[in-house]
């Protein structure tokens, strides 16, 4: 009897060498997948925990940290328990799925599906099938928990130095299950924006767009600053600032490469596309600030940096190059305008207080990339990814002129339901508990919110006393004012 042949395939990808490897995981694709998950939730923790607690004054550099912190962990929780399933899971309205927890094995360990994917043409034919990546459940439910939680963190960016950390606490959960959980499915999971087909290949609606409405509508109803802080709100650590925003930045690799749910040629064209924009935007950004300000601004690039990076997400793997410098110009450039011009004589940009202006950063650069995919969504990379496989930006001419619509109107709705959303959920916290920290923790800050401080010596190495330093001492440390994007911030 003749041998049998020789199997070409490796001996890791043979199937049934395992049970750990069954026949449908690509090892590649959950490691690349898994990899992404971990270079999004380090965008977090720590990065954005660094940013937060380095930019803001020295006195609040703790509180801010931790909501930071607090906001990570609580995702966690509430998205295994029941918020996962209702931004990927089986639908329960056209803008919502089903509640349920993602804690079982039998559910964690089988193969990836995202249920309500499938596209159907109008004859009822299959256009794309259903989403079916090549690993486990527990990687996708990892990899869009981080997604999830770095939501919540760029929302508090909005409500630093003054919000009662426990309204906090309430808030988070809150805003996770009825807002979140409602723009990832309409979008993502298999809603009707998914299936309408408005592009959002990463995050430029379902995060930024959403983060910067709900974080604007929320710094409405928690009101102000002390007016000593706004008057002046110094970063306390522009170094530290920046190893946040280098994390960020470096971690966005995972936040954009990580979409397509695979290692392949999208993700590679993303992770491209990504930091092309972003150079160009922080570039932009800086050249304004020079021209406008007589010299370049460190947290200005920071704020270009970050714009670029929102502008380029909801297209990063369907544009070309060329087109992720022409987003990269624009995000350099209207996100400033509407931070350093119309936020300076408008009315309604004074009395609300966005601390670090996550409404310019997010909101308006995430609908600007909205838009400008629509304009520029390249029709052979829209086929690897979307799932309307006609689809197109307008200057490709056809049915491009329509998606820029849609775009539009995608907007509206996330624009729409955060604003509803976040006002009813503000309303009802404040009846059990202020949203606003009482006048006395928000003279003092850290200390009397947390019991700690960011930096335990004070002077030359000497203990802070209250009876013998000023408590605004750093106010006074630097005598003249601050301009361009430092003093918005």
């Amino acid at each position: 009897m003749a041998a049998a042949p020789p199997n070409p395939l490796p001996v890791a990808y043979q199937a049934g060498t395992s049970l750990a490897v069954p026949p449908w995981l690509n090892k590649g694709d959950n490691a690349w997948q898994m990899i992404s998950a971990t270079l999004v939730g380090l965008q977090s923790v720590p990065g954005l925990v660094i940013l937060y607690g380095s930019i803001v004054k020295k006195k609040w550099a703790v509180n801010s940290a931790f909501m930071a912190l607090y906001a990570f962990a609580a995702v966690v929780i509430c998205w295994v328990t029941w918020a996962y399933k209702m931004s990927f899971g089986h639908k329960l309205l056209p803008f919502w799925g089903k509640a349920g927890p993602a804690l079982g094995q039998k559910f964690l360990l089988k193969w990836a599906t995202l249920p309500e994917t499938t596209q159907f043409y109008g004859s009822g034919e299959v256009e794309t099938p259903m989403a079916t990546p090549y690993y486990p459940m527990a990687t996708m439910v990892w990899f869009q928990c981080v997604f999830a939680a770095i939501t919540l963190i760029i929302l508090a960016g909005s409500l630093l130095a003054r919000m009662n950390i426990k309204a906090w606490m309430m808030f988070v959960p809150l805003w996770l299950t009825f807002s979140y959980t409602v723009g990832a499915f309409s979008l993502w999971g298999g809603g009707f924006l998914f299936h309408w087909g408005v592009m959002d290949y990463s995050g430029g609606y379902v995060i930024h767009l959403s983060s910067g409405i709900a974080g604007f509508t929320a710094a409405y109803w928690v009101g102000p600053r002390s007016r000593k802080d706004r008057e002046r709100f110094p970063p306390n650590n522009v170094i530290l600032t920046l190893a946040g925003a280098g994390l960020l930045w470096m971690g966005w690799a995972g936040f954009n490469g990580g979409d397509p749910y695979a290692a392949n040629i999208d993700s590679s064209m993303a992770v491209l596309n990504t930091n092309i924009c972003a150079a160009t935007s922080l570039l932009v950004w800086t050249g304004l600030d020079v021209i406008f300000f007589k010299k370049p601004s460190v947290i200005g690039a920071v704020q270009g940096m970050i714009t670029g990076l929102v502008c380029i997400t909801p297209g990063a793997g369907l544009v070309q190059g060329w087109a992720a410098i022409i987003m990269g110009i624009l995000s350099g450039s209207v996100p400033w305008f509407t931070m350093m011009i119309v936020h300076k004589k408008t009315k309604l940009f004074q009395k609300i207080d966005d601390t670090l202006g996550v409404f310019h950063t997010h909101a308006v650069a995430g609908l600007l990339g909205g838009i400008l995919t629509g304009l520029f969504a390249e029709p052979e990379l829209c086929k690897l990814f979307l799932p309307i496989t006609s689809s197109r930006g307008g200057v490709y001419g056809g049915s491009g002129g329509k998606q820029i619509l849609k775009q539009i109107v995608g907007g509206l709705f996330i624009i729409g339901w955060n604003l509803v959303v976040t006002s009813v959920i503000c309303v009802v916290i404040n009846l059990v508990i202020p949203l606003r920290m009482p006048d006395e923790e928000l003279l003092i800050g850290d200390d009397a919110v947390h019991g700690e401080e960011a930096y335990g010596l004070w002077g030359d190495g000497e203990k802070y006393d209250p009876t013998k330093h000023d408590i605004y001492s750093d106010d006074t440390l630097h005598p003249r004012p601050s301009s361009g994007a430092t003093q918005v911030v």
